[in-house]
């Protein structure tokens, strides 16, 4: 199917046809004011206008060949501005699956060393990277999303079939990128905002965090809440720990803080308001869990649908323009005319 990206430029073919028309009008005028204001007596009046004007435009075969070519490179200049493209049908089709969006908590929080794994302290950020991570690759089929959160929450990924490409951007992440707050109500509403474009019946967020809301402007309970009106699964997992004093590195050394506790009611509140379930991150069995009551809801149905691709084509007519730019130059008006005067002697 051919289409015009600029149809509009088609009006710049009335020019040669407004500037025929005013070339002929004023000829018609100056023929009537000629013939009015002759007074010179002449046997062969005619030929002596035709010796002082030049043969008139159109007699010979070399202007109407002329003509034809200077109409030719407006015609494929007018084409080529116009932009055709030939639009190529394709039909992308997605299989059935869930959307899951991730919220992952990026706070300074997530740096405290409240973990061990095989006998060395690990950041709950690295927990989060090695559960959420083996978690995505489970999910084929599935569109997957990520959303980070500080002090303000940002999608870093929205719901792709590429799972490969959110993994690394999970690895990738830095704690503090988004400040060192959590704002874990305006990353609910921003998962919602994300989720509620796709079909009801399998929209899931997984928030992870360590339950401390200490930013942003929408509570988690309300966020929550809006998010059960939408039908949408909010699967908590928590991570952190009941420690009084958690360690941390600040400013290159470790330091204890007490103010980095883990707030469990509240992601225990959040989940059970959506219908979803509470798991703690260093649960080996969490992911399964997890995955198990996800593949209970129901899929989104496979969609198919057809976009066209553009290929554009104003080669053509723009070759057409060069061709017919070259023959006039190659073989001027004049060279037309004394090539068929030659052939007429």
């Amino acid at each position: 199917m051919i289409h015009f990206q600029w149809p509009w430029m088609v009006l710049l073919l009335l020019l040669p046809l407004y500037q025929w028309l005013s070339a002929r009008r004023r000829l018609e005028i100056l023929e009537d004011y000629q013939q009015r204001r002759t007074t010179l007596l002449y046997p062969a009046l005619e030929r002596l206008k035709t010796a002082f004007r030049g043969q008139r435009p159109g007699l010979s075969r070399g202007s109407r060949l002329e003509r034809l070519l200077v109409l030719l490179l407006w015609l494929g200049l007018t084409l080529a501005l116009m932009r055709p493209q030939w639009l190529q049908p394709y039909t992308d089709q997605q299989v059935e699956g869930y959307d899951l969006m991730l919220a992952v908590d990026a706070s300074h929080s997530m740096e405290a060393l409240d973990f061990t794994v095989n006998g060395q302290q690990v950041s709950r950020i690295q927990v989060v990277k090695g559960v959420m991570g083996r978690f995505i690759e489970q999910r084929e089929g599935d569109r997957v999303g990520l959303i980070i959160f500080g002090n303000q929450a940002f999608v870093l990924s929205p719901l792709t079939l590429d799972r490969r490409a959110v993994r690394q951007l999970l690895d990738n992440l830095v704690p503090r990128i988004a400040g060192d707050g959590t704002a874990i109500g305006d990353a609910i509403g921003l998962g919602i905002k994300k989720l509620r474009e796709r079909p009801p019946g399998s929209r899931v967020l997984i928030l992870v965090a360590d339950g401390e809301n200490t930013a942003g402007t929408l509570p988690p309970l309300d966020a929550a809440r809006l998010a059960a009106k939408e039908g949408i699964r909010i699967y908590t997992i928590g991570v952190g720990s009941h420690q009084k004093e958690v360690p941390i590195f600040e400013e290159g050394r470790l330091v204890y803080r007490s103010d980095l506790g883990f707030d469990e009611a509240t992601m225990k509140k959040i989940a059970e308001l959506t219908g979803g379930a509470y798991f703690r991150a260093s649960d080996a069995n969490a992911l399964e869990q997890i995955s198990q009551r996800i593949n209970e809801l129901e899929k989104s149905k496979a969609e198919s649908r057809t976009v066209y691709i553009p290929r554009p084509l104003f080669r053509w007519p723009l070759g057409l323009a060069l061709l017919s730019l070259l023959l006039l130059g190659l073989f001027p008006g004049a060279r037309w005319r004394r090539f068929t005067g030659g052939m007429h002697g």
